[in-house]
């Protein structure tokens, strides 16, 4: 039996040797890597899919994340960017800003605004809608590293211990590094890989005359919510972008009322804890794969925001309703003024 397939193969290949050998060196021509990215219209993202919260269900219509398609450089895609519509190609080195930073540092940091956005829009979605919610407990991630030392810190620690003292607000941090000289190390204790390691910083002076040691912080915060609520997002998935559209589809949950109106609803923009509504980067794509995926409305940060997605309706006659948002109560008043 073996043998028989094996002798077919066999002819197959002296047959086809020529053709086999052109796909080949096709493959490896086309996914040949250059220094770029490719940027696409984006798609949408219905965050009933990532969303559930105890004891509530979904409205009639949808509230939908957009999201940019990127792509990495090759040969191929490099083909494509430069003659496919909504397609765009960028140099490596105008978007990366940091070549000491790995492709992990970068994917760690996005999560964690990702995960940022997600608990501004838990806290707000919550109190908006007259819900109870609390800080059950917080943690201080290291996201970006100036200077990267041997036994130092790293993009991803959790920060534990300065100098044996536990850190119970980054402000213990800070306080403790202002005690030391210019030079002196410190000794830190983070948790990495999920076990407990002991690094060292060495104190810098900053622009403001203050010490620092050369990273930025952040702090995520876990929530005691009734009802519960659970996020389940995917670990390719991060950035600030979604929060104005998470705290609309949470509150939308958590009240009566139907946000949607039996619309198909997607839109971008950052969320502050005031409700602020944020700009955000690559409208246009986003706005190309709200048409695409055929939405009724699609909800826009004011200012340049606005203006750029404006101007790729007319450039492309897209069929679909914008509204500029700049707060959130401003977007719940706009979804509950469309009721017929």
């Amino acid at each position: 039996m073996l043998n028989n397939i094996y002798l077919k193969i066999k002819k197959f290949m002296k047959e086809n040797y020529k053709s086999i050998i052109i796909l080949l060196i096709c493959y490896f021509v086309f996914t040949f890597p250059l220094p770029y990215y490719i940027y696409a219209g984006g798609g949408t993202i219905n965050i009933d899919d990532r969303l559930s919260i105890a004891n509530t269900k979904a409205s009639e219509g949808t509230l939908n994340f957009a999201y940019v398609k990127e792509l990495k450089g090759n040969v191929a895609t490099f083909i494509l960017g430069n003659i496919i519509p909504f397609y765009d190609v960028e140099k490596q080195e105008d978007v990366s800003l940091d070549e000491d930073e790995t492709s992990e540092d970068i994917m760690f940091r996005n999560r964690i605004y990702l995960e940022n956005a997600n608990q501004t829009a838990i806290m707000l979605a919550y109190q908006k809608a007259g819900k109870e919610v609390s800080i059950s407990d917080k943690h201080f991630y290291v996201i970006y590293v100036e200077d990267k030392e041997d036994n130092g810190l790293r993009v991803g620690d959790e920060l534990l211990k300065v100098n044996g003292k536990e850190i119970l607000d980054i402000n213990d941090y800070t306080k403790e590094i202002q005690k030391y000289n210019i030079g002196d190390e410190v000794k830190v204790t983070v948790k990495r890989n999920d076990q407990e390691k002991e690094v060292s910083a060495t104190v810098k002076k900053g622009e403001d005359g203050n010490k620092l040691t050369g990273i930025s912080v952040s702090t995520i915060y876990e929530y005691k919510t009734d009802p519960k609520i659970e996020l389940n997002f995917k670990d390719s998935e991060g950035g600030p972008s979604g929060g104005l559209m998470l705290t609309l589809a949470i509150y939308d949950r958590l009240t009566d009322d139907d946000l949607t109106n039996g619309l198909k609803i997607v839109g971008t923009g950052t969320i502050s804890s005031d409700g602020t509504v944020g700009e955000i980067g690559g409208v246009k794509y986003k706005l190309n794969g709200a048409v695409k995926a055929k939405a009724d409305l699609f909800l826009v940060p004011k200012g340049d925001n606005y203006k750029e997605a404006l101007k790729e309706k007319e450039k492309n006659d897209y069929d679909i309703e914008i509204k500029a948002i700049g707060t959130f109560d401003e977007a719940v008043s706009y979804l509950e003024s469309l009721k017929s």
